[in-house]
């Protein structure tokens, strides 16, 4: 299963397969980045640095990522999570702490052009996977000089990325070749205060702060803290209902790592301007983006900023 996953990814990317952000509803929503259409392969097109962030308690606060464009969610072994750090249009001094990457890494990430995978390690079993897939692998072993041990936490929860050593400038928002549409909210929605998602050992919580315009994340019961004291939060927040099965790989102590199926279609909530849209995914292939439909049939919106993806389980 694992050769046949890096087979088809590599050969999909190619052959320069594209993807769209689905037509647009109305002058003012526009997509993450540029389409086929218009006359660019994203084969050729720029490539983001994505980052594999610890959040295990022991881990925080991080560091870096109110920067990121995007940060994903993804359940792990054990009832806990990992978080994927998406960078395009700025790249911090510092992200972390910096863990292993898990299989389900290489699909989401094959909807960019050879992103550059900044991660601490991997499962020996994983890392030909990884070595086949299309993606720039970074770890410690190949880019010594970028990472750094802090010395306020223990290891391993103390590995530290420095970006610009992996590559000298932001590529730009060109290289989110997501799927993801931006503009102004649609019509309909619910006023929602707060959304919980929960995994077997932890939790998050988006609360709606109208002041900042954001969603304030806390983790576990805690507000999410930045190692610059600076609240965590997003104009946008995507609760994205998946399939979630066992993976081929485990730890040493026989625990099966979940793989998330971002490929596909299901159920999503969007979490906007204090107001929760019940909407429908879809990715066709994994190298395409992932577009979100309202009720109506019309593409979903996100708010200009940040976006967290936080994948769930499908009920």
């Amino acid at each position: 299963m694992a050769g046949l996953l890096a087979a088809a990814l590599g050969a999909s990317l190619a052959a320069g397969c594209t993807t769209s952000g689905g037509p647009r509803d109305d002058g003012r929503a526009r997509p993450h980045t540029s389409t086929p259409s218009e006359g660019e392969s994203r084969a050729k097109g720029p490539s983001v640095l994505a980052v594999k962030i610890d959040n295990a308690r022991a881990a925080r606060p991080h560091t870096g990522l109110n920067a990121a464009d995007i940060v994903y969610v993804e359940p792990v072994e054990g009832g806990l999570s990992r978080l994927m750090a998406v960078y395009a249009t700025k790249l911090p001094k510092a992200v972390g702490p910096v863990r292993s990457a898990r299989e389900s890494d290489l699909e989401l990430l094959a909807q960019f052009n050879k992103p550059t995978l900044a991660f601490s390690g991997a499962q020996g079993k994983l890392l030909p996977l990884i070595d086949k897939s299309p993606v720039q692998a970074e770890p410690p072993e190949k880019a010594a000089g970028a990472y750094f041990r802090g010395k306020d936490r223990p290891a391993p929860h103390n590995l530290f990325l420095r970006p610009q050593r992996l590559m000298p400038a932001a590529p730009g928002k060109d290289a989110l070749t997501t799927g993801f549409r931006f503009g102004a909210a649609p019509a309909g929605g619910k006023a929602t205060a707060s959304q919980t998602v929960r995994y077997t050992l932890a939790r998050y919580t988006f609360t709606w702060s109208g002041s900042q315009n954001r969603w304030l994340v806390a983790m576990d019961g805690k507000a999410a803290m930045a190692s610059d004291g600076k609240r965590l939060g997003a104009p946008t927040v995507v609760v994205q209902y998946v399939k979630v099965r066992k993976s081929d790989f485990h730890d040493t102590l026989g625990h099966y790592t979940p793989y998330t199926e971002t490929v596909g279609s299901g159920k999503a909530r969007v979490l906007r301007d204090g107001r929760a849209y019940d909407v429908s995914w879809k990715r066709p292939k994994a190298t395409d983006g992932t577009t979100f439909t309202t009720r109506t049939g019309k593409p979903m919106t996100f708010r200009d900023g940040q976006v967290w993806v936080v994948f769930a389980k499908a009920r």
